[in-house]
């Protein structure tokens, strides 16, 4: 019999039929389009992408040349602009302002082909150094109220190229989903004084039947009401609400379990499409006792239709508990 689920941070519920109990066989992707021959993010192609914002390079290079093995530049095709004013403004009940922001790309290593978990330790935790360092210079521009890193690989997750990158979005507003989570984290403080978050870790630590992985600073699970098959979270140990506050042996250690994660889902899935958010505090809040950083991973391997785009539900065929054994037991 199918179970609802209720996501206990903002109340969701999501619909997990057992009896189906799809696996990686039961899911198809569409090939990926290699398009390294003119891909703007190889070296040795700098100049076909806007001039770089940030770099870690070998010494000695020059900006926008070869030599680099992280490297940030603005989105050619931004969908926030950093020019302007936020021009706020009102038609009738309709509400308008201008399409303020920044829209970055971390491109994540010189190599076209590689994957996250084909990173060194140093180059992922570079990757990370990355994030953080944008984040905190985007966060100056007191018009942003909101920061989201977030990662499309394969065409199936909306990667307009192969090449391996990741994206940042800086924002005048807050998104719905991220104030759902902290209402949903604050409502649960005000009732019981502790983090729903660090709540649930301490649930999935004494239940051990959704945990893929952990380290000493981070947690792995397949959520209890996990929205797509193989979702999972990583969690720091310790609460913080601010994912740029990480201390230089946490960022060592949320590289190797994002490394470590990716591995097992390419091995188990056959190297599924993905998406990757990073939810983190909005910019002007300060630290937050009642919310939790954390990293959402979804593979791309059903899709979104009538039923949940009409009720809000997700129909997830393969229950947490089934994928978390399925990626904690390989690798």
């Amino acid at each position: 019999m199918p179970e609802l689920r209720r996501d206990p941070i903002i109340g969701r519920w999501v619909i997990i039929t057992k009896e189906r109990g799809k696996v990686k066989k039961d899911f198809e992707k569409i090939p990926e389009i290699d398009t390294s021959d003119g891909c703007p993010f190889c070296p040795g192609k700098e100049n076909l992408t806007p001039p770089e914002i940030l770099s870690f390079r070998e010494p000695g290079t020059k900006k926008d040349e070869k030599g680099w093995w992280v490297r940030a530049i603005p989105n050619k095709f931004p969908v926030l602009r950093v020019e302007g004013t936020l021009n706020r403004r009102g038609e009738g009940m309709f509400d308008y302002m201008d399409g303020i922001g920044a829209h970055e790309v971390i491109i994540e290593t010189p190599n076209h082909n590689a994957d996250f978990s084909d990173l060194d330790n140093k180059q992922a935790e570079e990757v990370v150094w990355a994030y953080r360092d944008r984040i905190l210079d985007l966060k100056k521009d007191i018009r942003f109220e909101y920061i989201l890193v977030f990662k499309n690989h394969g065409a199936d997750a909306g990667a307009s190229l192969a090449h391996p990158h990741s994206q940042i979005i800086a924002m005048p507003t807050i998104p719905v989903r991220v104030k759902q989570e902290i209402e949903g984290g604050r409502n649960y403080f005000e009732y019981k004084e502790r983090c729903v978050f660090c709540d649930i870790i301490h649930e999935e630590t004494e239940a051990n039947t959704r945990i893929v992985s952990e380290n000493e600073d981070f947690i792995c699970i397949a959520p209890f009401a996990s929205r797509f098959p193989f979702e999972t979270w990583i969690l720091p140990k310790v609460h913080s609400s601010v994912f740029e506050d990480l201390p230089k042996h946490e960022v060592a250690n949320l590289a190797m379990m994002l490394r470590d994660i990716n591995a097992r889902m390419n091995e188990i899935l056959e190297k599924p499409p993905y998406n990757f958010v990073i939810h983190n505090a909005p910019c002007r809040t300060g630290k937050l006792p009642y919310y939790h950083w954390h990293i959402e991973m979804m593979p791309r391997l059903t899709k979104v239709a009538g039923f949940e785009w009409g009720t809000g539900f997700y129909i997830n065929p393969t229950p947490p508990e089934e994928a978390a054994k399925f990626l904690r037991e390989t690798h």
